[in-house]
């Protein structure tokens, strides 16, 4: 058997790092600014310019939707409705985690990647979803990779309702993607100040 290179060794272990550092990480304390959640969570930017590299997906687009979607709580779901009005009741649907990917299409994802123990709680696994999806719905619709709002209202309606333009019939769910735009385009502005800093810190490690 001929001996791990020192350089695929160095890579599984920036991987199993990253992994545990994304899993454990703590919503940050300031969400409005790219630079502050980076600088909390340095794994979290690993994580999410691998995704860039593999699925060309902007990093603030996904850190758009992830803030959207979860506020950062790798526990968020939808909260339960109610029973005789005072009883806990089912939850609306079955989203989980940082990009709340709903059970059939995070089990099409780990089908699709390979990626089968990926976890929905994992921040490193979530921005693979992320790009991986906008990176579909790119391919389907013909949405580009860095359109954060078109992206997003295929996120919300599958790529099938966008072609359809079901959006059109929800101002509430355009009126989301309009904030999530804006919160994309803050981000890009935010991270031309600092995303160097960040760089420095990974050492280039080609994928497995």
């Amino acid at each position: 058997m001929r001996p791990m290179s020192l350089t695929k060794y160095a890579a599984i272990l920036l991987v199993l790092v990253s992994g545990l550092t994304a899993c454990a990480s703590a919503p940050p304390s300031d969400q409005t600014n790219a630079c502050a959640i980076f600088d909390e969570n340095r794994g979290w930017y690993r994580s999410a310019s691998r995704a860039e590299r593999k699925w060309g997906v902007p990093i603030e687009v996904q850190l758009a939707f992830i803030r959207k979607e979860s506020s950062f709580d790798r526990k968020a779901r939808p909260a339960r409705g109610t029973f005789l009005w005072v009883l806990p009741g089912r939850r609306p649907s079955s989203a989980l985690g940082y990009a709340q990917a709903l059970d059939g299409t995070w089990d099409e994802y780990r089908q699709k990647t390979g990626n089968r123990s990926a976890s929905r709680k994992n921040f490193a696994d979530a921005t693979d979803f992320i790009g991986w999806y906008v990176d579909s719905s790119a391919r389907r619709a013909g949405i580009s990779r860095d359109d954060a709002y078109s992206q997003y209202l295929a996120y919300h309606e599958g790529a099938g309702g966008y072609i359809r333009g079901s959006y059109k019939r929800k101002p509430e769910v355009r009126r989301r993607a309009s904030v999530l735009a804006t919160m994309a385009s803050k981000y890009e502005a935010q991270l031309k100040r600092c995303e160097g800093r960040f760089r420095r810190d990974i050492p280039f490690v080609p994928f497995i």
